[in-house]
């Protein structure tokens, strides 16, 4: 089991200027709040870093600057994903892989591929792949799910695929991968709120959202769910979880940008069509980081 990728991992929301123009110092001063916070490893250019709004050239430059600024203290993973099997492959071919650990790779979205479309899609990933994969299940965006039994086919079949971040909210599902996986094969929780179950079924940890901005309380609750001390996992949960579902009421990463501003390390700026929160959401999230002893009233 590739133990890089246990523990806290936190999906990078990229800073924006005023002018919509990526925050370069914005984005080292997440990056070193992370490390500091004694975050695991990193993901860049997942959901929650708004990918989809980036230019090529734009990717290139970022991935650059989160190896710069990381310096090989913790692990780097790169998303690379889409609904275009060729494209995806032709993409993960142009980076330049050095300071790159391992690649996460989101389902086929919109076009609704069959499971053995699913299947032929990751197997040409990995047949390309000079890096481990993760695989990224998370329906609610995708349109559809990746099944138990094609991923415990896929983690069976592909050495090089190692993990998944699953996001699909589905315990059940989640606990049949648990139990037939191979022994060397990662299941991460791509839901900060399941966290805690997750882990307590087996799993390896967490690729968050909120650890961008808490990511010393998040590691707390991680570490002491993988050490089985269920206390003070269950008491951290309980301190962060209404701040974790607030987080998501109007969207990510609307939530935790909000947050990254008020703790004043970032930015709340987004690239349309995402905006940030309304003022109702950002009440409650203030309060509710209140409460959880984060900031003062």
């Amino acid at each position: 089991m590739d133990d890089r990728f246990r523990g806290l991992g936190v999906a990078l929301v990229t800073p924006f200027r005023s002018n919509g123009q990526i925050d370069y110092a914005g984005l080292e001063k997440v990056i070193e709040h992370q490390i500091v916070g004694g975050v695991d490893y990193v993901v860049v250019m997942g959901t929650t870093g708004e990918s989809v709004t980036l230019t090529k050239d734009e990717k290139h430059q970022l991935l650059a600057q989160v190896i710069s600024a990381v310096r090989n203290r913790i692990p780097v993973v790169l998303g690379v994903g889409g609904n275009n099997t060729a494209e995806v492959v032709e993409t993960l071919q142009s980076f330049e892989m050095d300071g790159v650990d391992a690649i996460l790779s989101v389902s086929p979205y919109y076009n609704k591929p069959t499971q053995e479309g699913i299947y032929q899609h990751y197997k040409a990933i990995a047949q390309a792949s000079m890096r481990p994969i993760i695989l990224y299940n998370v329906p609610g965006r995708t349109g559809s799910n990746i099944t138990a039994e094609t991923t415990l086919r896929l983690a069976k079949d592909f050495s090089n695929i190692i993990a998944i971040k699953e996001a699909s909210g589905n315990l059940d599902q989640i606990g049949m991968i648990l139990k037939y996986r191979p022994k060397d094969f990662m299941v991460i929780s791509g839901d900060d709120a399941l966290t805690l179950p997750i882990i307590a079924l087996g799993g390896e940890g967490v690729i968050s959202v909120v650890g961008n901005a808490l990511p010393e309380e998040f590691s707390t609750l991680v570490q002491a769910a993988l050490k089985g001390d269920l206390d003070t996992a269950r008491r951290e949960h309980l301190r962060l979880i209404e701040v974790i579902n607030l987080l998501f009421v109007e969207g990510n990463p609307g939530g935790i940008k909000y947050v990254l501003k008020v703790l004043g390390i970032c930015g709340d700026t987004m690239r349309l069509p995402l905006v940030s929160v309304s003022e109702g959401t950002a009440k409650k999230l203030y309060q509710a980081l209140a409460d959880a002893e984060v900031v003062k009233l």
